[in-house]
């Protein structure tokens, strides 16, 4: 298939709220850096610009970012504004606040409520803008999370932010966060080798509430930042095989297969690898493909569990 027929809209949309996205969307984080979070070697930033520029011409109106993804010279927030402003009416962008950096790029405590204003008013520097159009509380560990929650539904209220979800959530902290402001997405990792019993429970309730589910690390699985480390398994490579397509392609058409309200955010600063993660949308998994994947997956043990190790 040729680049000029690969559209992120083959996959169908979904709301965020009140805003409808393409169902393939992009992920900033690797736009900085050889790897994440490498404040030792930049990515070339004409080469990150012109993965965003044509993440847009390929049909992307979904970014997902966050301030703390930065390497050596480089600032995922900045490249986006830098080429993208004035931003297409259409464009949603998605960011997240809890996790935070110093300058010199080592991890600091997780906010407190008080300081999750100034993480707001950080993104909003960065990416230029008067409002973000979703902020995602990623949370650590399996505390409340409703006085952080409360924060940002607070400024839901003031007009900085236009739409609130979670991230790295149990079920309990799901519906505690439905409970304070509405949710209109959960970003939790799931993919074929990173399936956990909360995810998969998360992902049906998500579709029964019609609220988006967007996997983060659906093609590094266990190779988390890193990417993917693991070999892909028979099955996976047979199946792309068939359809002439990589195997990660194959991961991603199977992560938008899961429900029509499943989003991808595949990342790259590789404009081949960009084309690639968008054509995945278009990759139709006959049944009896979905079922012999399926039977790979041995969901892992719930990490938020006390006796998970």
């Amino acid at each position: 298939m040729s680049s000029e027929m690969i559209n992120a809209g083959a996959a169908g949309t979904w709301k965020l709220g009140d805003v409808t996205v393409n169902r393939v969307g992009f992920g900033a984080m690797r736009l900085t850096g050889s790897a994440a979070f490498d404040l030792g070697t930049p990515r070339d930033r004409e080469c990150s610009i012109r993965v965003l520029r044509d993440a847009i011409e390929l049909g992307v109106n979904h970014l997902d970012t966050a301030a703390f993804y930065f390497s050596s010279l480089r600032s995922a927030n900045e490249l986006i504004n830098s080429a993208l402003a004035p931003y297409p009416d259409d464009l949603v962008i998605a960011t997240k606040v809890g996790p935070g950096r110093d300058p010199s790029g080592a991890w600091l405590p997780w906010a407190t409520p008080e300081q999750l204003r100034g993480q707001v008013e950080e993104n909003l520097r960065q990416l230029g803008r008067d409002h973000l159009d979703v902020v995602n509380l990623r949370v650590n560990g399996p505390d409340s999370i409703a006085e952080h929650f409360g924060v940002l539904a607070d400024l839901c209220e003031a007009g900085l932010i236009r739409h609130l979800g979670v991230s790295n959530v149990s079920p309990g902290q799901f519906a505690e966060a439905r409970g304070i402001a509405p949710v209109v997405c959960v970003q939790n990792r799931y993919g074929l080798d990173s399936r956990r019993p909360h995810s998969d429970a998360l992902l049906q309730t998500c579709g029964e509430l019609g609220i988006a589910f967007v996997p983060f690390f659906a093609i590094a699985a266990e190779g988390r930042e890193r990417g993917a480390v693991s070999p892909d398994s028979s099955e996976v490579i047979a199946v792309a095989q068939a359809h002439g397509v990589t195997p990660a392609q194959v991961r991603l058409a199977w992560t938008l297969h899961q429900g029509p309200h499943v989003l991808a955010i595949p990342g790259t600063g590789d404009p081949d690898h960009l084309v690639e993660n968008v054509a995945a949308g278009a990759l139709r998994l006959t049944p009896d493909e979905l079922n012999r994947i399926d039977a790979l997956c041995d969901p892992l043990r719930d990490p938020l569990r006390p006796d998970a190790e």
